[in-house]
Order: structure tokens, then C-alpha cells, then sequence
């Protein structure tokens, strides 16, 4: 316990700063000093007071003033507890305890006095006093501390949970508005969306529609038109355009069967392999629609009529894109274990962000043909013959649809003199 003379302020004296309102010392641990503010005039008082605080479980550090000055002072630094006499010169108690009150309304203050009638005592509990203590009975002092300390800590820390569930109470709060709020955006998209959806589903089902019904009404003509040419072809005696117009004719009606099939959610599956010279078949291809062609007598497995329903899809479009056949060329080199043929333009192109979309069935667009199924049925065929087709830039501008085709045994020992 240590004990120090009052503290003299003069009233020019520098103030030290304020602390924020309410804010108190926490009640330390066991062993760790506590600080007491005491306002008393008599030193025999004090010394009296400081004799009685021998039992607490703290050591005690107490600032002793005696005068409203030096008490209002002091106060800048708020102690733990307040004791003062209730009598003092020119100031009281009670006053004292309502400055100490509207700084920090939970600081402890007991009442040390030699006299009070009990009418004043109660008056100043029912103001908000924690406590009074007579002079004569200083023996209740210490356990009267003690409790006035722990019921005071119990108080702030109920209070700061108090605050604490508060302000997480408003923190949910603020977060279930937001949520709310997300939910609501969240609901308008997801109308937004169903809505969209409806009139996607509306729009593919009529493009289906009218997919099976072109594809109904065209199969009847070409039949027809089949039919006709077969009797010519007997009754010209073999004639190369006959056949040619044959030829053309049946490519066209297995591309309407597939448009149909390709309507109903199917895949093209229909391939029939045969031992064909896929070089053979390009060049038919490139003299059909006036598009230069280099490539070799190649013999692999496949379907015929497949693969040439694949490279006409291919330089159609090409030469659609391009304008002319004059920029679309076709090319063929053999690498190990496969035959890779390129349909290349100089046109504008495949922009990057449409490359992985443009197999994708009723992609329409400029680079995928006008039906959006053109190129998907490519994909299918050759996926159908054990190989793969790829879009890529042709080098100074434009598109290349490669596609590589599997080779015979043979043919995979024989040297590329197309490299």
C-alpha cells in the first residue's frame, strides 16, 4: 500500500487530456495494484482509511485531494473506486459523486463519513451512491471495496456483452437485408431467366419444326429427281453429267435425311466403310465447285458418300465465306497413321471466341454455314471414321478446317510427298 500527499492544482495549471466517457480500468488480477481516488481534508482520516484497506487482495495505490479543484482534476484519469468524506470544506460528497457520475456513470463511489442521519443515507443510495461508510466502523471498509469492485467489473462486463450481442444483433441485421436483397435480385434474374429459357425452348422447337418439315418436303422431289436421272443414265448409255447430277443428287438427299435425323436429337450413325481413295474423292470434290486440289491416290476405309458430304460441307462454306472459289484450296499430307487433309481459305477467318462453338449443333453464323448443322454433321462423320477435324488460322489471314483420317498399315509406311 503506498500512500501521497494531496495534489495541489493551480488553476493555470496545464489540464491532462480527457479520456472518452465511461471508459474504466478493468478490475486487475490478484496481485496487481488497484488505484483509489480519496477525497478527504483530514490526513488522521486518511491515514485511518488506508490502515483499513490492508485486506484487500490488491495492493492499493490511493491519490488523496481535498478540494472540489483537485478532485475534478483528478478525475481526467479515472481510478477504480472513489471514496469521500461526505463533509468537506466549501464541497460535499453527494456533489462530488454527481461530477464522478456524469464522466463515468459505473464508477464505484462509497460514502466515508464520521456522521450521517439515515434519512441522508438512504437519500444518497437512492441517488445512485454504491455505498456509505461510517468512520467509526471503517472495519466494513475493505469488504465493502471489494464488493463494490467485483459488482462494478460483473456490471461492465455484462454491459460489454450487452454491447457486444448488440452490435452483432445489428451486424445480422444489416446481413439479412442484404440476403433479402440478394434474394430478390436473385428471384428477378432467375424470372429473367425462365423467361429466356421459354422463349429459347420456343425458338429450337420451331427451328426444329421447320427443319422436319423442309426436310419432309424435299426428300419427296429429290426421290423423284433420283429416280429420273436413273432412267436417263440406262437410256444415255453411261453419260459423265448423268452421272455427275446422279451423284450430286444422292449427296443431297442423304444431307436431307440428316437434316431431319439431326431435328429429332439424333446422330448421324448411318456409314457404310469401304476400301475408297479419299484422293480420288477430293478431286471430285475440288472439280464440283471449281476449287483447286493437291492430293495423292490415298487408299483408306471409309464411307464415301460420308466423306464427300464432309468436304463439300467444308469448301461450300469456305467458298460461301470467302465469295470466291478462287481463295479456297484444298490440300493433303500423309503423317504417321493418318491422312491429314486442309480446306483452306484466305477470307476473314474465325474470330478465337467462336472456335470452340462452331461444331456445336444450330451454332449460326457467317463461319458455320447458314443451317448451323453443316458443320456439326462433319464433326459426327468423321468423329464416326476414328478421327478428328480442327478449325485453325490460315498463316497471312483467314480459316483452315483440318481433318485427319486414319490410314491403312500399307499406307502408313508411305513417305508424304506433299510435305
Amino acid at each position: 500500500m503506498t500512500d501521497s500527499a494531496p495534489i495541489p492544482i493551480p488553476p493555470t495549471a496545464p489540464q491532462p487530456s480527457v479520456p472518452q466517457s465511461g471508459v474504466l480500468p478493468s478490475l486487475p488480477a490478484e496481485g496487481e495494484a488497484i488505484t483509489l481516488l480519496h477525497l478527504e481534508d483530514s490526513e488522521l482520516d486518511h491515514e485511518l482509511v488506508l490502515m483499513n484497506l490492508s485486506d484487500l487482495p490488491w495492493p492499493v495505490d490511493i491519490i488523496r485531494v481535498e478540494d472540489e479543484a483537485g478532485f475534478l482534476a483528478a478525475l481526467d484519469v479515472p481510478p477504480h473506486l472513489i471514496l469521500s468524506d461526505f463533509s468537506l470544506p466549501g464541497y460535499d460528497g453527494l456533489s462530488a459523486f454527481k461530477a464522478a457520475h456524469a464522466r463515468y456513470p459505473n464508477l464505484p463511489f462509497i460514502i466515508v463519513t464520521g456522521a450521517m442521519g439515515e434519512e441522508v443515507a438512504v437519500d444518497t443510495l437512492r441517488q445512485g451512491v454504491t455505498d456509505y461508510i461510517l468512520k467509526q466502523r471503517l472495519e466494513r471498509l475493505a469488504p465493502s471495496v471489494r464488493r463494490a469492485l467485483v459488482e462494478a467489473d460483473a456490471r461492465d462486463s455484462r454491459e460489454r456483452a450487452e454491447r457486444e450481442v448488440r452490435e452483432l444483433n445489428a451486424r445480422l441485421q444489416a446481413r439479412l437485408l442484404e440476403v433479402e436483397r440478394l434474394k430478390g435480385v436473385a428471384e428477378r434474374q432467375s424470372q429473367r431467366l425462365e423467361v429466356q429459357a421459354k422463349q429459347l425452348e420456343e425458338a429450337l422447337n420451331l427451328q426444329k419444326t421447320f427443319l422436319a418439315e423442309t426436310s419432309h418436303e424435299l426428300r419427296t422431289p429429290l426421290t423423284a429427281l433420283l429416280g429420273y436421272l436413273r432412267r436417263a443414265d440406262r437410256e444415255a448409255g453411261g453419260s459423265q453429267v448423268i452421272a455427275d447430277a446422279q451423284r450430286v443428287t444422292e449427296n443431297m438427299t442423304r444431307l436431307v435425311n440428316d437434316l431431319l435425323q439431326l431435328s429429332r436429337g439424333e446422330l448421324v450413325q448411318s456409314v457404310e466403310m469401304h476400301f475408297m481413295n479419299i484422293g480420288n474423292l477430293l478431286r471430285q470434290v475440288g472439280r464440283d465447285f471449281g476449287v483447286r486440289v493437291e492430293a495423292r491416290d490415298v487408299e483408306i476405309v471409309g464411307d464415301p458418300g460420308r466423306l464427300t458430304q464432309v468436304f463439300v460441307n467444308l469448301v461450300s462454306n469456305a467458298i460461301r465465306v470467302c465469295g470466291t472459289p478462287e481463295k479456297v484450296f484444298i490440300d493433303m499430307h500423309l503423317r504417321p497413321g493418318e491422312v491429314e487433309i486442309n480446306v483452306i481459305d484466305t477470307g476473314p477467318g474465325v474470330p478465337d471466341h467462336i472456335k470452340p462453338k462452331i461444331f456445336d449443333k444450330f451454332y449460326r453464323g457467317k463461319e458455320a454455314g447458314s443451317t448451323g448443322l453443316g458443320l456439326t454433321i462433319a464433326q459426327q462423320v468423321v468423329t464416326t471414321h476414328s478421327g478428328r477435324i480442327d478449325v485453325l488460322d490460315t498463316p497471312g489471314g483467314g480459316a483452315t478446317f483440318q481433318v485427319r483420317l486414319p490410314l491403312l498399315e500399307d499406307e502408313d509406311e508411305m513417305d508424304d510427298g506433299f510435305a
